[in-house]
């Protein structure tokens, strides 16, 4: 992980994870990929229905939660792993 990489998780993690998945997960990706799939699978050429609009936002809100999480969890891995590689440096 570079220095870069570094700080800017710290203060990432300091804002805390339901923040983190909120935005980077709900906010970042699952919004523009409800957006870009709905155009691109052309949902709603049938008619724009209340059915259709919940199942794509449901799907795509919950994908982006779990992108959220599964980045999160990956990125504070790699993290304690920094954390653990510089203590160690410092001996």
């Amino acid at each position: 992980m570079k220095d870069k990489e570094f700080v800017t998780w710290e203060s990432i993690r300091v804002k805390g994870k339901l923040r983190f998945f909120f935005v980077n997960g709900l906010l970042a990706y699952g919004l523009p990929m409800c957006i870009i799939t709905a155009y691109s699978n052309k949902l709603f050429e049938n008619g724009f229905t209340l059915k259709a609009v919940l199942g794509h936002v449901t799907i795509w809100s919950m994908a982006g939660l779990m992108f959220g999480v599964v980045m999160w969890y990956i990125t504070e891995r790699r993290y304690k792993k920094e954390v653990t590689f510089r203590e160690n440096s410092k001996q």
